[in-house]
């Protein structure tokens, strides 16, 4: 699949200066990455916010910076938004050689039904939702599934071990043992009711008397 393109434009405008870029529908960013310079761009607001509805997590991007001979392979590394109306405010974007291996965090997307949940009640639990590994920027993947139709136990579990990754391509940097899905025994109804009955006054009682009002200072 071919790389997701978009074009910026080195930017000037630094500080509070940036909200007239926002209102002038351009979004601050930088561009950084190992032994690299900072460099600040602008983005068309509404091409990038297309780019970011249509990519993955770890999506390598080539990015062509106006008055530069060759796009630069990037992946976004920090979005900001408006907490109040989730508008782009700010993004950073990693530059990454295609031959050097990095670090990321991978998505873990579960998928399938358990027999534990659908026969004996269990409720099934996500545990842990990314795995960290290191790989090339091409060999990165979308996501992992974990298939929780292999838990038919209750108090069964799957494991960042149990995942299908590609240890010829990928190192894995998080423990094998963590702990990714699990489905959990239901409470039982008279444990929940039990202090509830305990707190409620027995029939006939008196109610319990107000208390006393202090006095005023």
């Amino acid at each position: 699949m071919p790389n997701v393109k978009l074009d910026v434009t080195p930017r000037t405008a630094l500080g509070k200066k940036t909200k007239a870029l926002r209102r002038g529908g351009q979004t601050p960013g930088n561009i950084f990455g190992h032994r690299l310079e900072s460099k600040a761009v602008q983005a068309d607001t509404v091409a990038l916010t297309h780019v970011l509805r249509g990519i993955t997590q770890n999506a390598i991007i080539d990015l062509t910076v106006e008055g530069e001979a060759a796009p630069r392979t990037v992946v976004v590394r920090a979005v900001e938004r408006n907490p109040l109306n989730g508008s782009l405010v700010h993004i950073d974007f990693f530059q990454v050689s295609m031959t050097e291996k990095m670090r990321a965090s991978v998505p873990v997307v579960m998928i399938g039904s358990s027999e534990a949940v659908s026969t004996y009640g269990g409720v099934l639990l996500q545990m842990a939702d990314s795995v960290d590994i290191e790989a090339l920027p091409g060999d990165i993947p979308a996501e992992y599934q974990v298939d929780v139709s292999r838990i038919t136990e209750l108090e069964q579990s799957l494991h960042v071990r149990d995942l299908d990754i590609d240890t010829a391509k990928v190192t894995l940097m998080t423990d094998p043992g963590v702990v990714v899905a699990r489905v959990a025994a239901p409470r039982l109804a008279a444990a929940e009711e039990a202090p509830a009955a305990a707190e409620a006054p027995a029939e006939g009682a008196a109610p319990a008397a107000a208390p006393a009002a202090e006095p005023e200072s």
